[in-house]
């Protein structure tokens, strides 16, 4: 474990999309106390498609499932098409998935960043 926490995320882009404040700066926060760089957060669909659009490489992302009301699905695809790994953070029932995305990691809420940020390590280290 120690080992995926020192080399898995160093130096890798991660989109953090996430609507509460708080817990979006503590993910970010234990995001770059492992030296990726934190892309965001940022806390809507809109602002999370703009930053993938923007961003040349994406090495991960953590995803709210629920931004402001809105569900973070087209985000996940648009990262799924791209190749980009992503872990979900929610508080829904694994059913609310569609099933093309039923596949993907979820950390359930309330969620602690370290766990969160540890299954998304665990996830690119392969």
């Amino acid at each position: 474990m120690v080992e995926v926490r020192s080399t898995a995320l160093g130096g890798r882009r991660i989109l953090v999309a996430e609507d509460e404040f708080m817990i979006a700066g503590e993910i970010a926060n234990e995001l770059e106390a492992r030296n990726a760089q934190v892309i965001g957060p940022v806390p809507t669909v809109a602002q999370a498609l703009r930053a993938i659009e923007a961003s040349c490489a994406l090495d991960g992302a953590i995803l709210d499932m629920n931004l402001h009301d809105e569900m973070v699905f087209p985000v996940a695809e648009a990262l799924r098409a791209r190749g980009v790994p992503f872990v979900l953070s929610t508080g829904y029932d694994r059913s609310l998935i569609p099933p093309h995305l039923a596949d993907a990691p979820r950390c359930e809420k309330p969620v602690d960043p370290v766990a969160l940020v540890d299954m998304l390590a665990r996830y690119l280290a392969g």
